[in-house]
């Protein structure tokens, strides 16, 4: 189990605790200084089981500057995320061939039952 984990993010650290407090392994990605590959987004992705453009963060400066009222395709948003890992949405919790983004952060105690 990994945890994409931003710890300037108070919903992050949150999930972070839930998995501490799990008694389980798990594995911290701080996904800002080691950034995702493209390859490890679209596998991401399809754990997830949505789109790219649902897991961008709308509200981020990167966001607004660069792709606020783009028509963008799949591979663009990927690309993107690649460029400016800070739009992805966060925390992503993955176990095994399933994912869940932490917000609320109870989709992880989903996740881990």
């Amino acid at each position: 189990m990994k945890i994409l984990h931003n710890n300037r993010c108070s919903k992050s650290r949150t999930g972070l605790k839930i998995l501490e407090e799990s008694g389980l392994d798990y594995e911290v990605v701080h996904y800002l200084e080691t950034p995702l590959n493209a390859d490890e987004i679209r596998d991401l992705l399809i754990k997830l089981g949505v789109s790219a453009e649902s897991i961008i963060r709308k509200g981020e400066k990167d966001f607004k500057e660069n792709f606020k009222g783009k028509t963008m395709s799949e591979e663009d948003w990927i690309n993107a995320m690649v460029e400016f890992p800070k739009l992805i949405e966060r925390p992503i919790v993955v176990k095994g061939d399933k994912a869940v983004i932490g917000r609320p952060p109870e989709n992880i105690l989903n996740l881990l039952q």
